[in-house]
């Protein structure tokens, strides 16, 4: 997968079962490493972090719903650290219904997707106010 991923067409997608966009890095490195490729950690993590823009992630909540709970884009590598940025998030604040349900929504951080600029140059536009948070508060991602 991350091979194709890399040939330098445009538009992949692929699932994994994890708990946190962050535990999706953890367990595609797991799955190259059992693949029994003898290739060093630092260049698996600059592939994963070349080959993926964006995390989408769906959690199964307390009250045993599922939500996407997070959007996080992959920014690139910091050492050898990949870095990643939520760019929406659930917000659980708004409590829960008569039904003992979540209410919260996916709601954004305020920061943008670095990989914006690539999509105008595709001819794909999105508003600004797609990526506002409520009233230019503290980033959601930020709160925790």
């Amino acid at each position: 997968m991350l091979q194709a991923m890399n040939t330098g067409h445009d538009g992949s997608l692929t699932t994994v079962h994890a708990n946190s966009p962050r535990d999706v890095l953890s367990r595609l490195e797991t799955m190259v490493l059992m693949a029994g490729v003898d290739i060093p950690m630092r260049a698996i993590r600059e592939q994963i972090a070349s080959a993926i823009n964006l995390i989408v992630h769906q959690a199964r909540l307390k009250d045993g719903s599922r939500r996407l709970t997070h959007v996080t884009e992959i920014v690139g590598m910091e050492g050898d650290v990949i870095t990643l940025q939520d760019i929406y998030v659930f917000d659980y604040r708004a409590g829960i219904d008569e039904n003992g349900r979540f209410r919260g929504t996916i709601q954004p951080t305020g920061l943008r997707p670095r990989f914006l600029e690539r999509l105008s140059d595709q001819g794909i536009h999105f508003p600004s106010e797609l990526f506002q948070n409520e009233s230019g508060s503290v980033p959601l991602a930020m709160r925790r």
